[in-house]
């Protein structure tokens, strides 16, 4: 059964609010907003992976990585 409740819209400097009441609350700081015809949409937005956290979670290359010469520039007279 969906759960829906009547709240208040109201202004916050520029920008329109609603106060979302405590049975509708979400975890985290963030959230996902869309707009689908008449329906507004708010989804809890995933957590942020910092690079770090990326590099960690892939597995490490099967394969060798091909060598590559790696000649130095050549010398230029700039005067």
């Amino acid at each position: 059964m969906t759960q829906q409740r009547h709240v208040s819209l109201f202004r916050n400097g520029r920008n329109q609010a609603v106060r979302i009441p405590r049975e509708f609350e979400m975890e985290g700081t963030e959230a996902i907003m869309r707009k689908e015809g008449d329906r507004l949409i708010i989804e809890p937005a995933p957590p942020r992976v910092g690079l770090l956290g990326l590099l960690a979670g892939w597995a490490p290359m099967d394969e060798a990585l091909p060598e590559v010469a790696d000649h130095p520039p050549p010398v230029e007279d700039v005067f």
